[in-house]
């Protein structure tokens, strides 16, 4: 993904490089819906899932700890919330195949719900607009943000995606029974 330069040639603040990345990971899932082959598929979801776990790295690591004190706890929370949810349904299709039962029904409800995320993030008092008007230093977390980004983009290249973590979600055991016909 391409990041924005500012007019000084400067990395992007965090605000630009985060709604870059939102951009560029919904245009995959527009790439996965009117993908017909099996092996494009399957390429497409492992680029969503692992863009999506560079992204959510990024928020939580920098971003939203950066936050933390400065914007509605609730906001935050949910945030957090949402980024687990996201996360189960990328451990489910990279632990699968378009061959599986309902991969691409998760998919696509992975996809709806980063639309609902970015929605939450970008709306006009938003995370973002709430970022903004408390004054953190966009600049600075761009920065960082853009670094630990390189990092972790070399990382996963080289080692593969590492196992989800979640940071709200326990881990209840649920049990998993066949769809009602």
């Amino acid at each position: 993904m391409a990041i924005k330069k500012t007019m000084n040639g400067g990395a992007a603040d965090a605000v630009a490089l985060l709604k870059a990345d939102h951009k560029a990971v919904g245009a995959l899932f527009a790439q996965y819906a009117d993908a017909r082959g099996k092996v494009q598929k399957a390429k497409l979801a492992r680029q969503i899932c692992t863009e999506l776990a560079i992204h959510t790295a990024i928020e939580e690591e920098i971003f939203y700890p950066a936050l933390q004190g400065e914007i509605e706890d609730e906001a935050l929370d949910e945030a957090y919330v949402e980024h687990d949810g996201a996360k189960m349904l990328m451990a489910e299709i990279m632990a699968g195949t378009p061959d599986d039962d309902f991969f691409d029904a998760k998919v696509k409800v992975l996809s709806e719900d980063i639309r609902h995320h970015v929605k939450e993030e970008e709306q006009r008092d938003g995370l973002f607009a709430q970022a903004k008007k408390a004054g953190v230093d966009l600049s600075d977390l761009g920065a960082r943000m853009l670094a630990r980004k390189t990092e972790l983009k070399r990382l996963y290249a080289r080692e593969g995606m590492p196992m989800v973590m979640t940071r709200t979600l326990s881990g209840a055991k649920v049990k998993y029974g066949q769809p009602v016909a």
